[in-house]
C-alpha cells in the first residue's frame, strides 16, 4: 500500500500559509465590511461570498486564464519571476486565498460586529488610541471568530479539489495535494491507499472539530462567567 505522505505534507503546507495569509487579509476587509455605511456594501459583501455558491471549476477555470503568461497578472509574474503561475505551488496558494476568502472575512466580521460600540467608546475616554483600543479591546472580545475563521479556511483547503487540479494539476513535489493523489488512487483503482488517505483525512478533520468545539465552550464560559 503506498500512501503518498509528500501530498499530505505540500497540503498541510498549502492551508498552513493560506490561512496565515488571510488571517490577515480579512482582518482590515472585515473591520471594513463591519463598521462601513456604503450603501453598495452589499455588492462587495456579495462578491466575497461567491466561493460559497460557486462551483469550484469555474473559479478554477477563470483563474487559469487569469494566471496564463498571456494575461495581465500572468503575464507580470512571468516578467518578475521567470515562471508561469499556473501548474506552481505559488499559483495555488493565490487560489485558496480567493477561493478560501468568505471562509476567514464572513466569522472575523461577525465578531467585530458584536463588540459593543460602548466598549470602545469607554477606551477612548480613557486615552487609548484607536490602534490601541483595536489590539487591547477588539481583538481578544474577537477571538472566536479568529479561531472559527483558521479553522474552515484550514479544513476547507485541506478539502480542495476542483480549483487546485484546475491551477496546480498533478505534479508530484510541487502541485499534488492530497485531495488530487485520493483522486487517482481512486481512478487507478488502489483502493487500499484510498482508503487509508481518507481516513486519515477524517479522523483529522474530526479531532480538529472537536478540538473547536472544546475551545469555543471554553470561551463561552469565560465570557458569561466574567473571566
Amino acid at each position: 500500500m503506498n500512501i503518498d505522505w509528500q501530498a499530505f505534507l505540500l497540503t498541510a503546507q498549502l492551508a498552513g500559509l493560506t490561512t496565515v495569509i488571510l488571517l490577515v487579509l480579512a482582518t482590515p476587509l472585515a473591520w471594513w465590511l463591519a463598521h462601513s455605511q456604503r450603501p453598495w456594501i452589499g455588492w462587495v459583501e456579495a462578491l466575497i461570498a461567491l466561493p460559497l455558491v460557486l462551483p469550484p471549476t469555474v473559479i478554477g477555470f477563470y483563474l487559469l486564464l487569469l494566471f496564463a503568461p498571456e494575461s495581465g497578472p500572468g503575464a507580470w509574474w512571468f516578467s518578475l519571476t521567470g515562471e508561469p503561475l499556473n501548474f506552481s505551488f505559488t499559483g495555488l496558494v493565490i487560489a485558496s486565498v480567493i477561493y478560501s476568502l468568505p471562509f476567514a472575512t464572513q466569522p472575523i466580521q461577525g465578531a467585530f460586529s458584536s463588540v459593543s460600540s460602548g466598549v470602545l467608546e469607554a477606551g477612548a475616554t480613557l486615552g487609548a488610541s484607536p490602534l490601541d483600543r483595536f489590539f487591547r479591546l477588539v481583538l481578544p472580545l474577537s477571538r472566536r471568530g479568529y479561531l472559527t475563521a483558521a479553522v474552515l479556511v484550514f479544513a476547507h483547503t485541506l478539502g480542495e479539489f476542483g480549483v487546485v487540479l484546475m491551477i496546480g494539476g498533478n505534479i508530484p513535489g510541487e502541485t499534488r495535494v492530497i485531495s488530487v493523489a485520493l483522486y487517482e488512487a481512486v481512478e487507478t483503482l488502489n483502493y487500499g491507499s484510498a482508503h487509508t488517505m481518507a481516513a486519515i483525512l477524517l479522523a483529522f478533520s474530526f479531532v480538529v472539530l472537536l478540538v473547536v468545539y472544546a475551545l469555543n465552550r471554553r470561551f463561552s464560559f469565560r465570557l458569561g462567567s466574567g473571566v
